[in-house]
């Protein structure tokens, strides 16, 4: 059974930084690609990071240039390092694992919430 699970979610000021993990079990992830979405109350779940098997990474407009995403194989993690947090970036942070176009798995999430 494969299972994803999020942490590192929290509280935080605006300017400050987080960082999130996401443990995969039930499947080694070296082969596949690796996402984190995020859905704010009232708006649809939008990409915010994803790295490929090899390390590529690609980010959505809104985490470019402050977050970073990583992956650990060894550990059957990744990472989602975020800087500079805004109050826009308050979401709950979905961790994705992408078999194929039809078969992926979610974790249920970590809330983050950044004040102004």
């Amino acid at each position: 059974q494969v299972r994803l699970v999020e942490s590192g979610g929290g509280l935080v000021q605006a300017g400050e930084s987080l960082s999130l993990s996401c443990v995969a079990s039930g499947i080694s992830i070296t082969d596949y690609a690796m996402n984190w979405f995020r859905q704010a109350p009232g708006k649809q779940r939008e990409l915010v990071a994803g790295v490929s098997s090899s390390g590529s990474t690609n980010y959505g407009d809104s985490a470019k240039g402050r977050f970073t995403i990583s992956r650990d194989n060894t550990r059957n993690t990744v990472y989602l390092q975020m800087n500079t947090l805004k109050p826009e970036d308050t979401a709950v942070y979905y961790c994705h694992l992408q078999i194929d176009p039809g078969i992926y798995f979610w974790g249920r999430g970590t809330q983050v919430t950044v004040s102004s």
